[in-house]
């Protein structure tokens, strides 16, 4: 393990780790870390590949956690998304900058930045791109009867919007699907008297739920949304009222809700407008922020030394393994940018990986590790 963040980058691109599959990628990063004096302890759950490494046992404790698995490459690369080439200062692969660039980044600034008073240590899991139930909340359980739970977390997940530094992630709205099923009467359209169309009862009902905003935000949260996803009857004639249709809504929320009392208006809105339902609610994840105190302002701080920007703080975008996390400690988010994750020729620039080294380090000394 060298402080240069690029050969490991490179070693875990050329594993592909597509979810469910492994491939080698954390045997790769625990070598790594094994080989600068972290102690690793491999944590499979169903059919998920994690890893937990520590270094030391003194606090302050900051964890670094992410993910080693990657979405599909899909068609039209120009370059073999697993041969991890680097041409014109960029480093291609899938998984470059979410997140396995991250990873390697942080890796390295543990080489670089052996001698601190606290402890560090990695949350890797192989499940966060997949139904993310075998893996960081699982891992977490395993470390809170250890007594591995960090006085800090920091998320690699890819945070940049135009430059890297400009932005971190203190917080993450939550988000719901509930899938609906509205019932009604069937018959000859002709004859209609006496039937109830389940499409009319939906389509009110739906319009009801998207009528007006759900909220105007809040202090560090955008409005929440609602989005109609699918639509489905499933009726090849042309002449029966139908007796069911169907719809799937996902609603991102802010702190203003939870899943909870979202599930209830969900369920008062079709009370009233289609009585004879049947509603199934998923919740992915609640809403959650990390206020920003002194470990927070410390990593913004840490993070505009190295990159130059100071970090705006943000709780945009869709959930991440922090939901997971926030329940256990302070969390934020600070990675690449993402302007090329999960499409056709990811990359990163190389210099990125050096700086983001920089930055891991700055955070280190800035916490106490």
């Amino acid at each position: 393990m060298t402080t240069d963040p690029l050969p490991l980058a490179q070693a875990l691109l050329r594993c592909p780790s597509v979810t469910p599959a492994d491939a080698g990628a954390q045997e790769a990063l625990a070598g790594a870390l094994h080989d600068i004096g972290f102690e690793v302890w491999r944590l499979p759950f169903g059919t998920t590949a994690n890893l937990f490494a520590r270094r030391g046992t003194a606090g302050p404790h900051l964890c670094f956690a992410g993910h080693t698995d990657v979405v599909p490459p899909g068609p039209g690369w120009t370059r073999d998304p697993f041969a991890a080439i680097v041409a014109d200062g960029l480093l291609f692969g899938r998984g470059a900058c979410d997140m396995k660039g991250a990873i390697a980044a942080f890796a390295a600034a543990a080489a670089e930045h052996s001698t601190g008073p606290g402890s560090l240590s990695l949350l890797i899991t192989g499940d966060e791109e997949g139904p993310a139930t075998d893996g960081t909340v699982r891992v977490l359980g395993w470390m809170a009867d250890r007594g591995h739970i960090p006085d800090l977390c920091v998320v690699g997940e890819p945070t940049g919007a135009r430059r890297l530094g400009d932005a971190m992630r203190i917080g993450r709205r939550g988000s719901l699907v509930a899938r609906i099923a509205v019932h009604g009467r069937q018959g000859h359209s002709a004859y209609a008297r006496g039937t109830e169309n389940a499409i009319h009862r939906l389509v009110a009902a739906l319009a009801a739920m998207t009528a007006a905003p759900l909220d105007g935000g809040s202090e560090w949260f955008e409005p929440s949304v609602l989005q109609v996803v699918d639509l489905e009857v499933g009726n090849p004639a042309t002449n029966v009222v139908p007796a069911t249709a169907r719809a799937t809504v996902n609603i991102r929320f802010n702190d203003r809700h939870s899943g909870g009392s979202i599930t209830a208006w969900l369920k008062a809105v079709l009370d009233r407008a289609a009585p004879e339902h049947t509603l199934d609610v998923s919740i992915s994840g609640e809403s959650f922020l990390t206020k920003p105190g002194t470990l927070v302002l410390a990593v913004r701080d840490a993070i505009g030394r190295a990159t130059g920007e100071v970090p705006r703080l943000d709780t945009v975008g869709g959930t991440s393994d922090a939901r997971f996390i926030s329940r256990y400690c302070p969390v934020c988010e600070f990675g690449l940018v993402g302007d090329t994750m999960h499409q056709v020729d990811e990359a990163v620039p190389v210099r990125s990986l050096a700086v983001l080294r920089d930055a891991y380090v700055g955070i280190m000394e800035a916490v106490g590790c």
